[in-house]
C-alpha cells in the first residue's frame, strides 16, 4: 500500500474506535456553560493554539457562546513569557479574566500535559487553575490524554492507532471533533454559511 492509502486507513480506524459517548458528554458540558451564561476559553500550544483560534470563531458564530483564545493576544503572550515565564502564561491570563465556575476551558493537546515529565506546563497550570475555580474542563487530546484527560469533566481521546503518526492524526482529528461539536444539536444555534445558502435554495 502507498503512504496515502495507509494514512487514510489509519484515519478510518480512528473513526471506528473513537468514543462517541465522550463526544456526547463534551457537548452536554459545553451546552451547560452556555446555559449558565458562562464563557469558554480555548487553549493549546503549537497546532493546538491554531485550533483554538479557529474554534473560537466557530463556538462564537455558530453556537452563540462567548469564547476566547488567550494566545491570540500576542502582545500579552510575549510580555508574560518575557516577564513571568512560559509556565504561567495561560493560568495568569485566566486569573485576570476572573475564571469562575460558570465558565469552561477547552484544551487541544496531543499529550495533555504531564507534571511528572514537565511537558506542556502551561496547559497543566491552566487546567489546575480551572479545576481550582470549579470551571468545566473539556479536553480533545491524544495518546492517554495525560493531565488534561485525568482532570477533565469530559475527555475526547483520539485513539493512538499508529505510533509513528500520533501528532498528525491527533491534530487532524481535533479539527474534526470540534466541528462535530459546533454542529451538534445541543450546541448549534446558527447555520454555517453554505448550509444557510442551501436552506434558501
Amino acid at each position: 500500500m502507498s503512504f496515502s492509502r495507509d494514512f487514510l486507513a489509519h484515519c478510518a480506524k480512528v473513526i471506528e474506535t473513537i468514543d462517541a459517548d465522550a463526544l456526547e458528554s463534551a457537548a452536554q458540558h459545553l451546552a451547560k456553560v452556555r446555559d449558565r451564561e458562562g464563557r469558554l476559553f480555548i487553549i493549546g500550544s503549537g497546532g493546538g493554539a491554531g485550533h483554538a483560534s479557529h474554534a473560537t470563531c466557530d463556538f462564537r458564530k455558530i453556537c452563540n457562546i462567548e469564547t476566547y483564545a488567550p494566545y491570540d493576544n500576542v502582545s500579552e503572550l510575549t510580555a508574560r513569557v518575557n516577564d513571568e515565564g512560559w509556565d504561567t502564561t495561560l493560568s495568569n491570563w485566566l486569573k485576570v479574566s476572573r475564571l469562575s465556575s460558570r465558565d469552561g476551558l477547552l484544551v487541544f493537546s496531543v499529550g495533555g500535559g504531564s507534571t511528572e515529565r514537565n511537558i506542556s506546563p502551561n496547559l497543566v497550570n491552566a487546567v489546575a487553575f480551572a479545576k481550582e475555580r470549579g470551571a468545566t474542563i473539556v479536553g480533545i487530546v491524544g495518546k492517554d490524554g495525560g493531565y488534561t484527560a485525568r482532570e477533565a469533566d469530559a475527555a475526547i481521546i483520539i485513539p493512538p492507532v499508529e505510533s509513528n503518526l500520533v501528532t498528525p492524526l491527533t491534530e487532524g482529528f481535533q479539527a474534526v471533533m470540534w466541528h462535530l461539536l459546533v454542529s451538534h444539536p445541543l450546541l448549534q444555534v446558527n447555520a454555517a454559511k453554505w448550509e444557510s445558502e442551501t436552506l434558501k435554495a
